[in-house]
């Protein structure tokens, strides 16, 4: 009788402990984060952003019930990182998930706040089935609210949240000029490099005049000039280094335009030797690299003509990223004819190479022709990791330390406008949004933006590690579950032993 009280006590004193567990890991949360970039564990930039909130901010998710099994983590994984700033803002992140189902009245609220629910396929009764599913957020302080209409795992999701928080709360954004009149990109043509940019900053067009208030701007962006550079503008440039201001350049030294022309040319600003004083020295050659992209040529077969693709090496793959916060977490830019960098400056210059071509690269000297049906060998690529972006600090033109980034394509972030519109490769807009970031010392949300790996294959994978990875998936649970079976028969066997003692009750 004495054992069956303990045995219920026991029983009580283990339910209340779970019940207070429990009630405690709603108001404290934490985990452990195994993963290689640290994509659960808050970053420094976030924790600043919510220990300085001074007013509550809303999170009002919209999720589905009953999500697809590869879509079902999404909804934990946001409301396990709801929870964590909730705790790192001591309250002023207060949030709640409503399911529209099927309240029509809730599903017209959702796309009013700019959700719109997205297609998905389910399995039913042994057929593929499309349902409606919402996926969003809205984060509102005040009267302002910014949108997150698709939430995703493995997407930043930390960064889409934290900078919606950041632009509802900052209240003095620096300013960005973008210098105009040349023939440079304007700001609408840079469409998708504008509205990372806009998060932070207010950004605005320049013209370079004696009457022009420089100092204003954090940053200056200089991006793809067309036509000749005055003097007396570059000396402006000049006089906003030397009171320790931040560029960022985006020039092409040759270009061709494929769709008219099957010639490179070389391309004169001015620029060139504006830079070339500093010793800063692009090549005029085209940067040619084994790992790029391709064209379409057209091949005739018999009485029929169809499209082929073929590698052009003038359209370099960039994957060599060097380590500085401006590229940490890229991984890939398609770059559309390039130059190298090379630095002849003395010391009171610092030359950080920033991006860099693959081991087998090369150059050739403009003005050339394309021959698209040229065969490419190894031997055409005899060189290796030709610099194609850098960073240059110190006195650039004056007595005052001045920060200057340079990459060797104009149209890296130039998307265009209406039809003549592109989608671009994703870091080729972070890596311009990214430099100007850290130009302008606001560097907190950076590595946020390229926090989730977005292209990292399996054979990049060593093959020892790859095996190890393949045989620990398939042997780990057999051994767990021999590992438990031995323990369980062990303590069986003890057990019998005991009951056969003499003293035994």
């Amino acid at each position: 009788m004495k054992k069956k009280n303990t045995a219920a006590y026991s029983l009580l004193i283990l339910f209340a402990i779970l019940i207070v567990v429990n009630m405690l890991s709603t108001r404290f949360f934490a985990r452990l984060d195994f993963t290689e970039d640290q994509r659960y564990t808050l970053s420094e930039a976030t924790r600043n952003i919510l220990e300085e909130l001074t007013e509550p901010v809303t999170v009002t998710a919209y999720f589905s019930e009953d999500l697809p099994t590869q879509m079902g983590p999404v909804k934990n994984e946001f409301k396990e990182m709801l929870i964590e700033y909730a705790n790192r803002s001591h309250g002023n992140v207060v949030y709640e998930f409503i399911d529209p189902g099927k309240d029509e009245k809730i599903q017209q609220e959702a796309m009013q706040n700019g959700i719109q629910p997205i297609l998905i396929t389910v399995q039913e009764k042994d057929q593929a089935v499309q349902k409606r599913a919402y996926l969003g957020a809205v984060i509102q302080v005040g009267e302002s609210s910014e949108v997150m209409p698709v939430i995703q795992s493995g997407s930043a999701m930390e960064y889409g949240l934290s900078t919606s928080i950041k632009k509802l709360v900052v209240t003095d954004k620096p300013v960005i000029g973008f210098i105009q009149g040349h023939g440079e990109a304007s700001l609408s043509e840079m469409g998708q490099a504008i509205q990372g940019l806009n998060i932070l900053y207010n950004v605005e067009s320049v013209n370079l005049t004696d009457s022009t208030n420089m100092s204003k701007y954090k940053a200056i962006g200089l991006i793809r000039p067309r036509d000749t550079i005055p003097e007396n503008q570059l000396a402006l440039l000049d006089n906003y280094l030397a009171n320790g201001g931040s560029m960022f350049i985006a020039a092409d030294r040759v270009n061709s335009d494929l769709g008219s022309s099957i010639m490179g040319n070389l391309v004169s600003t001015g620029l060139e030797s504006w830079l070339a004083a500093k010793g800063i020295n692009v090549a005029p050659s085209f940067l040619i690299d084994a790992n790029c992209g391709s064209v379409t040529i057209p091949q005739r077969i018999g009485a029929f003509t169809v499209n082929a693709q073929a590698s052009f090496p003038y359209l370099p793959i960039i994957t060599n990223f060097h380590d500085h916060p401006a590229v940490e977490g890229l991984e890939t830019m398609m770059m559309m004819f390039a130059s190298p960098i090379r630095f002849s400056g003395d010391s009171s210059i610092t030359y950080t190479p920033l991006a860099s071509a693959s081991e087998k690269c090369n150059e050739l000297n403009a003005p050339l022709y394309f021959d698209v049906q040229k065969r490419w060998t190894e031997a055409d690529f005899p060189q290796s990791n030709l610099v194609v972006s850098a960073l240059f600090e110190g006195k650039l033109s004056g007595p005052q330390n001045a920060r200057l980034i340079l990459i060797t394509d104009g149209d890296l972030a130039v998307n265009g406008m209406g039809q003549q519109a592109r989608q671009l490769q994703p870091d080729n807009v972070n890596f311009m949004v990214n430099s100007i970031d850290w130009l302008s010392d606001d560097t907190g949300l950076i590595n946020l933006r390229t926090k989730g790996i977005t292209s990292r294959m399996l054979e990049q994978v060593e093959d020892g590690k790859k095996s190890f990875y393949k045989w620990l998936n398939f042997l780990l649970p057999i051994l767990l579950v021999v590992f438990y079976g031995i323990f369980r028969a062990q303590r069986n066997r003890m057990i019998r032993i005991k009951r056969m003692e003499e003293n035994y009750v």
